[in-house]
């Protein structure tokens, strides 16, 4: 069973997301296939991220909490290239999705009130399609997307998956500054 398992994960190309706690993917490494609530007992500091299968979300607190990075397949050779504030990872959960379809409505107030807009793509400048420069609510109709806080997908991260979003808190900002969306594809 230990070659089968061996010879699928050559054969994929890798088995998640390795973490490095020097820049360049240098110094100690730590390779993770699933949810982990806790990195600490792994490494003190992660300063670059191979991500070899799937899409991931890492923060910088333990048990899911504090700013999320989302990564897809690709490298990330130093933490400025996740829109990272610090050398701090401390877990990480694969983002799974069910659907090949992506939907989402934005809300100029709570409680889905307001002008509303659906979108199916990527924007890097919410504002050339949205007139107003705050998404006060959401519906995410199909598939797992992304808010950031400034455009060009720079700023805090924000994963919505699908589901009711009624105001900016539920999904984790403490303002409701959105200035790009962007679809999670790579699964």
């Amino acid at each position: 069973l230990y070659v089968l398992v061996v010879l699928f994960r050559l054969w994929m190309g890798g088995t998640g997301i390795y973490f490095y706690e020097d820049k360049n993917f240098q110094g100690r490494s730590y390779e993770c296939s699933s949810d982990c609530p806790e990195l600490s007992s792994h490494f003190s500091r992660c300063n670059s991220i191979r991500v070899e299968d799937g899409a991931w979300v890492v923060y910088e607190r333990p048990h899911y909490m504090g700013y999320q990075y989302v990564l897809m397949r690709g490298e990330y050779p130093h933490y400025q290239s996740w829109n990272g504030f610090s050398d701090t990872i401390r877990s990480c959960r694969l983002i799974r999705h069910t659907s090949g379809r992506h939907r989402i409505r934005i809300y100029e107030r709570p409680d889905f009130s307001g002008q509303m807009m659906e979108f199916s793509e990527d924007l890097a400048n919410l504002q050339d399609r949205w007139r107003y420069r705050h998404v006060h609510s959401s519906h995410v109709q199909d598939g797992v997307w992304v808010f950031y806080e400034q455009p060009n997908y720079r700023g805090r991260q924000y994963l919505l998956g699908k589901g009711e979003y009624r105001r900016h808190a539920d999904w984790g900002a403490l303002h409701p500054s959105v200035g790009s969306i962007r679809r999670v594809v790579d699964f």
